[in-house]
């Protein structure tokens, strides 16, 4: 079994260092890091790290949101772990090693890793409610100086382009509610509420 570590800044982070050394301190072998943000797909290490592990190695982040940033982004990222026949170590959640049994041990993480997936998506979206709450108040104060639209056509990030399109799209087919596209695609319920305004008419 090999211990296998991922790091990946944050946007608040910019520096490796205080993960580097509690993944060293987890007992890890290898070590894929990389500075990208949360916002953008292209994580080539974390590809990397996801192509080089293998049964019965764990793969050890400081924190569930180093793998991710929305919901469904850390699902298919746990699910692919999974597949590769490794298990996954969050250093900031409960690991259940005192569980002697391996099936419950396994039942009780995936339980712990969907609530922690839930309340980080949670907490992200009313962070950005929060914000859209502020800029609204701005504007009625007429102090709000705006700033670039992040997800729009001609959004200078190809990632968020894409997202754009993506929430169109979906949009359109109308098979899901507005709450779900937002948390598939990792955005904000204003921003996708924009997004629909602009395809009406109305924002």
């Amino acid at each position: 079994m090999t211990k296998v570590g991922y790091a990946r800044v944050s946007t608040r982070e910019q520096n490796l260092d205080r993960q580097l050394s509690a993944l060293k301190n987890a007992g890890c072998t290898r070590i894929f890091q990389e500075k990208k943000s949360g916002v953008t797909l292209e994580r080539p290490e974390l590809a990397a790290m996801l192509n080089y592990i293998h049964d019965d190695d764990e793969v050890v982040v400081v924190a569930l949101d180093r793998l991710g940033r929305s919901a469904a982004d850390l699902t298919e990222t746990i699910n692919t772990i999974g597949q590769q026949g490794a298990t996954l170590n969050v250093l900031n959640l409960p690991t259940f090693a005192e569980v002697p049994n391996r099936a419950m041990r396994t039942m009780l993480t995936n339980l712990t890793l969907e609530i922690y997936k839930y309340i980080a998506q949670e907490e992200r979206e009313a962070i950005h409610e929060r914000q859209a709450a502020g800029i609204i108040e701005a504007k009625r104060r007429g102090v709000y100086k705006g700033g670039a639209i992040q997800y729009a056509p001609d959004s200078p990030d190809k990632h968020r382009r894409y997202i754009y399109s993506q929430a169109i799209t979906m949009l359109k087919d109308g098979t899901q509610s507005k709450a779900q596209i937002a948390r598939t695609l990792g955005i904000s319920r204003p921003t996708l509420y924009r997004i629909a305004g602009e395809i009406s008419g109305t924002h």
